[in-house]
């Protein structure tokens, strides 16, 4: 349990001697910066979109659990008989909580998108449909159309079963699929510190040579190599992680008319989360520098 508190100790720690084995400069401290500021940027952006897509769907197959739709198909001189009827058959019916009949502008917005805002409703045969919003403790389906069916036989119940499902598959699919993003830029972020840390040792090598003539131990030189690398890529997510805030701040907030794009901004709590991405960064730098110091120490050996 103590080993994770010395490793931050001893990267948080300064020994100027050690220091001056790493490069300060060069290729490789550029490549390290900026591949954790851009996988850090991509990681907030991912994070977004998981939470997001979560959230819409998990709202959308809320909303379509507690509401149903009865339409009703009829001649138009039965029309607004068998829509009375449903009616009172609705407010008889335990966990029901309201049901209102569409008035003709609302059905004629919902035709809008397919047809045109210039849909004569009222001399067309549309069928005339009720929204049911449902209790808590729900309804009994199989009960009410056996009921509708014998008083209101041109009435079809809807209970957006079908629609509800694909909603929370999607969005259960969208998580793991986030998850899965953010665990690939993790690896691609160890790899490209890998890289650049196992660079930087092949090009010290004749400075590694003479600090072993001298004394220092592989150990002393490797968490020179893993402290270095460690911080630079903590500044370059933190940088990356910033940029990604400030993106997300600057998309529009929460409206009907954006959808998902305007639901992209985190909430409550979530706001947190950026903030462990540069110490999950520096994390993964760490066991991916002190693995590269190893092997390649060991080969220089």
């Amino acid at each position: 349990m103590r080993l994770i508190p010395d490793a931050i100790r001893a990267v948080l720690r300064r020994d100027a001697a050690a220091d001056r084995v790493v490069p300060p400069s060069g290729f490789t401290v550029r490549l390290t910066v900026f591949t954790s500021a851009a996988m850090a940027f991509l990681t907030i952006f991912v994070m977004a979109f998981s939470l997001a897509s979560g959230r819409l769907a998990q709202d959308w197959g809320e909303e379509l659990a507690r509401a149903s739709t009865l339409r009703i198909s009829t001649p138009a001189e039965q029309m607004a008989g068998q829509t009375a009827a449903a009616l009172r058959v609705l407010e008889q019916t335990p966990g029901v909580a309201r049901a209102r009949a569409l008035s003709e502008a609302e059905q004629q917005a919902l035709l809008e998108p397919w047809f045109g805002p210039d849909l004569p409703v009222d001399s067309l045969p549309v069928p005339q449909l009720i929204e049911i919003v449902e209790t808590d403790d729900g309804y009994d389906s199989e009960g009410l159309r056996l009921r509708l069916q014998a008083e209101v036989p041109g009435a079809v119940l809807d209970e957006h079963t079908r629609w509800r499902r694909p909603l929370v598959a999607a969005a259960s699919r969208l998580r793991l699929l986030g998850w899965a993003s953010i665990l690939l830029i993790a690896a691609a972020t160890g790899a490209m510190v890998t890289l650049a840390a196992n660079a930087a040792l092949a090009a010290n090598a004749q400075v590694i040579a003479v600090l072993r003539l001298v004394g220092a131990t592989d150990g002393y030189i490797a968490r020179a190599f893993v402290r270095r690398y460690t911080l630079r890529t903590f500044s370059g997510a933190a940088l990356g992680a910033a940029l990604g805030l400030a993106a997300i701040l600057l998309m529009p907030g929460d409206s009907e008319a954006g959808g998902f794009l305007t639901s992209l901004r985190l909430q409550g709590w979530h706001w947190l989360l950026p903030l462990t991405v540069p110490p999950l960064a520096a994390l993964v730098a760490f066991l991916a520098t002190q693995a590269a110091a190893r092997r390649v120490l060991g080969a220089l050996a």
